[in-house]
């Protein structure tokens, strides 16, 4: 007789970015053709799945300097455009302090009409003045995200421009001036966080697998188990200091 496999949970721990988030491996099952597309729930996965990688980008490379660029007089309208600048600005970036820069940035159409601006991190410094030449399309911002409580480091503070970034990239960026296939965000190639697969057989194994790895225990928690109606497999997510 063949045996049926015992549930299998599987984390994924990125251990730069000091998280973990993991699940019950469910079998795939056959669904029924025919009904309509959930698409509001498509849209909350999408903008979901963004704002994690968002966030372990910007924590594993400590990218814990904020940034916006914003177009003077009439603004900019085109999507492709306003990319095709970015893509400039960041060479720009690049050529001046000569090496390599680790960065994220995030569209966000304004909300009074002058049309798109982006914000942007990075993690280390870069001089105003490099910034404002490379951008060259109108004002410039940045700032270093220091007023933390005291004992904060540089991962508290990239997380802290990851959640402020993390904002523009829900469903608000679904509408008819987005186009298709355009990405959410934008990271600079090569800086992609490592993984470490933890496997057990529970939520609380993995975990613990997790924290030999980090050496230490999670300073958050949190399970599916302890969300009234969750509609997705059993599920876990940890979060190291």
């Amino acid at each position: 007789m063949r045996l049926r496999p015992e549930p299998l949970w599987a984390l994924s721990l990125y251990p730069d970015a000091g998280e973990g988030g993991g699940c019950l491996s469910v079998p795939r099952r056959v669904l029924p053709s025919g009904g309509p597309p959930n698409v509001e729930r498509a849209a909350e996965e999408a903008g979901r799945r963004a704002r994690g990688k968002i966030r372990r980008y910007a924590a594993a490379n400590r990218l814990n300097r904020l940034g916006t660029l914003t177009y003077r007089g009439r603004g900019c309208h085109e999507p492709l455009l306003l990319r095709e600048h970015l893509a400039s600005f960041f060479r720009e970036l690049r050529g001046g302090i000569g090496g390599r820069l680790a960065y994220v940035w995030v569209p966000q159409w304004h909300p009074g009409g002058h049309g798109l601006h982006a914000h942007f991190a990075v993690g280390r410094f870069v001089p105003r003045g490099l910034i404002e030449r490379a951008w060259g399309h109108g004002f410039v911002h940045i700032k270093l995200l220091d007023g933390l409580p005291v004992g904060s480091g540089t991962l508290a503070e990239a997380r802290l421009a990851a959640r402020y970034l993390a904002r523009y990239v829900g469903r608000d960026l679904d509408d008819e001036r987005r186009l298709a296939g355009l990405h959410r965000y934008e990271v600079a190639q090569g800086f992609q966080p490592a993984k470490v697969e933890c496997y057990g057989h529970s939520a609380e194994d993995v975990i613990e697998h997790a924290s030999g790895y980090m050496r230490s225990a999670p300073e958050r928690v949190w399970l599916s188990s302890s969300v009234e109606g969750w509609r997705g497999p059993p599920a876990c997510w940890a979060q190291w200091d």
